[in-house]
Formats: structure tokens, sequence, C-alpha cells
């Protein structure tokens, strides 16, 4: 049986890795007391102890973690280490290796959920090199209020909130979003993205859209071909569906529906517009396949179990 410490338990996304680990019996989950919480000589013995230990920490925190765990493999949640080299970025999707990699690594960094739904769309076109590298790609993208936290979340679910006025509230307008590094690392980019993201009246679900002039290609490049080349590079991944062009069997008269894969471990991408323009959509839930999902994916990788163990793509809505 694997022994695993979740440090930061209590929080939105370590909260969500226990609710998908706790029934699993290869897996005994160790735990810290309230009072030693704070204590480092206690985390570092848990630390060393666990076969693994996932850190769903602020970044500062994080990094304090790592020191005390010394050799011990780490699964990180945070930002502090996304494009650190000497980590392992927990993408298995991204390329042919990388799964291996994650398999392979002492240090694994579970991704941003913005990222998540912008690399996953992007990064095929990148790797066939069909899109110039120095095009500064603009994204749009909307999350439910979970991806703030703890603190958001009570601001939302607060009964005296004036939530009628907040349906979508953009944010990070001076463009620099936390999670832009990762995206320009890991999808080829030279140039940082334009990113603009919202908030939306809603615990958890996310859209990441992305527009492409036909003038960003190196050649002339029409929907189906993008179809075709996403279908191909996603073709033995569980957890990624390609949709055909326009396909509007998934919208509620005319609308995509950000909550639609909450729950799962699946990100859909969509294809909209003409050969003139073209809309990149990924759907994911940003606790799924965003984070917490994301998290048991990477570990199950770690301990060379099934890949999906405690997983489901399945929607219920």
């Amino acid at each position: 049986m694997f022994k695993i410490f979740i440090d930061g338990q209590a929080g939105t996304t370590g909260l969500q890795i226990h609710q998908r680990l706790k029934s699993r019996t290869d897996i005994e989950l160790l735990s810290i007391s309230d009072e030693d919480r704070k204590n480092p000589a206690a985390k570092q013995s848990l630390l060393e102890e666990a076969d693994i230990s996932i850190l769903c920490l602020p970044d500062d925190a994080a990094r304090a973690s790592v020191k005390l765990a010394g050799s011990a493999r780490i699964l990180d949640a945070s930002t502090a280490y996304r494009t650190n080299k000497d980590w392992v970025y927990g993408l298995p999707e991204l390329e042919t290796k990388q799964r291996e990699r994650i398999r392979n690594a002492q240090l694994v960094s579970n991704p941003g959920c913005y990222p998540t739904g912008f690399l996953l769309a992007i990064r095929p076109l990148l790797s066939a090199n069909l899109i110039q590298t120095d095009v500064q790609l603009s994204i749009s993208a909307i999350s439910g209020y979970s991806g703030g936290g703890r603190q958001l979340i009570e601001e939302y679910e607060n009964p005296s909130t004036l939530r009628g006025k907040w349906s979508v509230r953009p944010y990070a307008l001076n463009f620099g979003h936390k999670h832009l590094p990762e995206m320009k690392t890991y999808s080829g980019l030279s140039q940082t993205p334009l990113f603009l993201p919202s908030v939306g009246d809603y615990l958890q679900g996310m859209l990441v859209s992305i527009p492409l002039a036909q003038t960003f290609f190196k050649q002339k490049t029409t929907l189906s071909d993008l179809f075709k080349l996403l279908s191909e590079y996603y073709s033995n991944e569980d957890c990624v569906i390609v949709h055909e062009p326009n396909d509007v069997t998934n919208l509620d008269k005319g609308f995509l529906d950000p909550q639609q894969n909450n729950d799962t471990n699946r990100n859909d991408i969509y294809l909209f517009g003409h050969d003139e323009q073209i809309l990149l959509v990924s759907q994911l839930d940003n606790l799924g396949k965003g984070a917490s999902g994301a998290a048991v994916q990477n570990l199950n990788l770690m301990l060379d179990v099934e890949e999906m163990a405690g997983l489901s793509i399945e929607r219920s809505i």
C-alpha cells in the first residue's frame, strides 16, 4: 500500500484530492494534526515517510515544504516550480515523452487550470509547425469562483453579498496573471499571450478560448486541417475529446456551458468559425483536469498504477 501525504489538505485543491483518494484500497493517506501543521519537524517526518507528498499550499509555503522534504518525491500544486527546469511539468498529454517523464520523476509540478486548457488546444499546432512562434495570441477565459480559493469562495457564498452585480468579473487587467509563464514556456511561443481571464458567478467549470486568424499560420490552414491534426494528436488520450468543426450538439441554444465537465477529468476541445477566423475552445473543470483531477492523474503515473484510477471522464450533465 502506498503512503500519500497531502500537505494542505484543508484547502480547496487538497480537499478535492482527498475526496478522490480516500476510498482507494491501494493508498493510505497520512495526516498531520492541526497543532502540528506549522511544526517543521512533524511535517518533515511525514514528508519523509510518504511515498509521495502532494503540496496544496501557497507558493512560499510550498517552497518551505520542499526544503524539508530532502530527497522525497513531491507533486506540487502551487505555481512555485512550474517553469523550473529541475521539475517535470505534470501535463501527460503535452507530448509523447511527457508521461514517461512524470512516471520517473522525483519532482513534478501540477499545471495550472488556465494553462491546461490553453496548452491542450494550442500545443499540437505549434508542435506541427503550423503557427508562427512569434505571433502574439489572445486568450479569453472564464472560470468558476472556486479558482480563487477559499477566500473567494467565502466571498461569493456569503448571503449578504450582492452577487447580482457579479455575473462576470474580468480581472488581472494589467496582463500580469501568474499562469502566463507556463503558458509561454510550454506552448513554445516566443511572445507572451494576451490573457483576459474572468470569474463567473458559479462554483466551478472553465472555458478557455483562443481566436486564430488565418494570418497566424505559416500556410493555408482550414478548420478541417486543425480537426484532423488535433484528433490524431489525442487519438490515444482518454481525457481529451476533440469535436468536429462547428459541432453544436453540446450547445444549449447556441451557448457553451463552462460547467458541463464538472467533476470529471476531461478536456473537450471545440473548433468554431470558418477558414479565415477560427476559434479554439477548451472546456474543463478548473477543480478537475485543471487541479485535483490532474494531481491524481499525475500521482497515478508516479506510482506506476492505472492512470485513470479514481477518475472519470463521464459527464453528469
